[in-house]
């Protein structure tokens, strides 16, 4: 049984930080007196939390001289990538997962809320600019347009690791000419791929060496004049281009201190190729655009960088359309399997999925003027706890008119948050449907409830279900919706936001789903799979 002390020590750490966040979330204006800066270095101001910027100051462009990429040419084959968990250190693995995976958890959903604050301001500021906006959206439409689309399939293995503690997911790419091998993170939630960049000013830890553009024949910086440097937002106010052959950089936040800064380039990506008949060789991904950072702080130590699977142009997804249509999906693996099974993450159509008898689909909210891109938006209806409809306020799952509120789904939140006050209703049914089975245990002053199940050989709790407004309905196994502290204890796996944020459904109750994201078909599937068979 976990110690008394440690979860005392955990709660005023989870109520400091979540405080923090609900202070955040008070106003916008407050948000923006509380941004620090890297020193020496001429920031815009106000920064814009978790959006990519450009500016044309001389002081931020750190250009190499631009080298021929290498030609490769395009192939319908299935592309096989290797992912893997992070490397957990032994001081790590003693500590408690669940609260290194809350802790980790408040920072990111702080990172999220912060993103919708932000496009919240973005566009009461640029309402009396309408025509500028749409001025700079048809740029983008340009350069974003879809090349011949010739479908293939790419195939990624991740190692299961949530029993460590860590929620994020690795994969490993080469990059350059000659390739370099890189381990980056995979998140949902972002757009922009980057890698930390030599010269490197101010860079966080990695396994292995930095990543050093001059040393590549197929690095090209983008310049202020490329029409792709529109693909970033310009700082407020813009700054002039002063020469043609000038870098265009980026700044990158995730809110807190984590953040990345340096030049938006393009480059190639090596992967491993497997072909039909087993045989494997390397396939090249031109011209990928990236961040090549100079300046990065926060929680992404032990990797080189970050691969985005968001909606937005930049993603990594979003830019491998061409190669493999509009649509990825993964399955994660049970957090308790082997360390030797893998779970998936696969890019383009998956017809055993689409024969799946159990896929179910829900439709990703329609674009809207309030919402950020880049996250994956369902609309929630009811909840279900014991097949029954738990009775909370429709309300409560909708988008306001200022952009907050909502549902999305996400790779990179361990644990599912619901807004109040569907979290306070959801926990008192599930108490209610306990209650009389197993004592509550009331010393956890986090996860809530939770229940004393000590010499219960056969431990029955009720399953949860998500009703879409669609009609689509989403079931979820106990071991999806309840967490195993110990043998003898176990707690409701989900927590609470404040009643103006948005709720997430995160990643342990998506284990043994297949989880398809269709963005041509704007629509988000689900099948209960045993991901280790995949």
């Amino acid at each position: 049984m976990l110690s008394k002390q440690s979860f005392i020590l955990c709660l005023i750490f989870f109520i400091t930080a979540f405080s923090g966040d609900s202070r955040a979330l008070a106003g916008a204006n407050e948000q923006k007196k509380n941004i620090s800066g890297f020193s020496g270095f001429d920031f815009p101001n106000p920064m814009r939390f978790g959006s990519v910027s450009s500016s044309t100051s001389d002081d931020c462009g750190f250009s190499s001289p631009e080298k021929k990429p290498t030609t490769v040419e395009n192939k319908n084959k299935t592309v096989k990538f290797h992912l893997k968990r992070r490397q957990v250190t032994t001081k790590q693995e003693k500590k408690n997962p669940v609260f290194e995976l809350q802790i980790k958890d408040l920072t990111r959903i702080q990172m999220l809320h912060i993103r919708v604050l932000e496009k919240k301001n973005q566009n009461t500021v640029s309402k009396p600019h309408k025509h500028n906006k749409n001025k700079k959206n048809k740029k983008k439409e340009a350069v974003t347009s879809p090349v011949e689309e010739k479908p293939g399939q790419l195939v990624a293995t991740l190692e299961s690791g949530m029993s460590l503690g860590s929620g994020e997911y690795f994969m490993d790419v080469l990059v350059g000419s000659p390739p370099k091998h890189f381990s980056l993170i995979l998140d949902t939630g972002s757009d922009l791929n980057w890698i930390q960049c030599l010269p490197c000013y101010d860079c966080f830890q990695q396994n292995g060496a930095f990543y050093d553009p001059t040393t590549s024949a197929s690095f090209k910086n983008i310049t202020c004049n490329d029409p792709r440097c529109n693909l970033v937002s310009a700082p407020d106010p813009p700054k002039p281009c002063k020469s043609d052959n000038q870098p265009c950089p980026y700044y990158y936040w995730y809110g807190d201190s984590s953040n990345t800064t340096g030049d938006f380039a393009v480059e190639t990506f090596t992967v491993n190729l497997t072909t039909n008949g087993g045989s494997s060789e390397l396939y090249n991904v031109e011209n990928m655009m990236f961040g090549c950072g100079h300046w990065n702080r926060g929680l992404f130590h032990g990797a080189a960088g970050l691969l985005g699977l968001g909606r937005g142009p930049l993603s990594f997804s979003s830019q491998l359309q061409s190669l493999y249509g509009h649509s990825f999906s993964y399955c994660l693996v049970d957090r308790n399997s082997d360390t030797n099974v893998s779970s998936k993450l696969i890019f383009g159509e998956d017809k055993d999925l689409l024969s799946h008898p159990n896929l179910n689909f829900t439709s990703f909210v329609a674009a809207k003027e309030n919402l950020v891109e880049t996250f994956y938006y369902v609309q929630i209806k009811s909840i279900l706890v014991a097949g029954h409809v738990v009775n909370i306020p429709e309300e409560t799952w909708n988008i306001s008119s200022d952009g907050g509120g909502g549902t999305i789904i996400d790779s990179g939140t361990t644990l599912s948050y619901f807004a109040e006050p569907a979290y306070e209703i959801i926990k008192n049914k599930i108490a209610e449907e306990v209650k009389g089975k197993y004592p509550v245990y009331r010393d956890l002053p986090v996860l809530d409830p939770c229940f004393n199940v000590s010499g219960v050989d056969n431990v029955q709790l009720p399953e949860l279900g998500i009703e879409f407004a669609d009609g689509a309905v989403w079931n979820f196994p106990t071991e999806n919706s309840f967490i195993w502290l110990s043998e003898d204890l176990v707690c409701l796996a989900i927590l609470g936001t404040p009643k103006s944020a948005f709720s997430i459904i995160g990643n342990y109750q998506q284990q043994n789903f297949h989880i398809l994201y269709d963005t041509k078909r704007s629509r988000l599937g689900f099948a209960p799979t045993k991901c280790a068979d995949i």
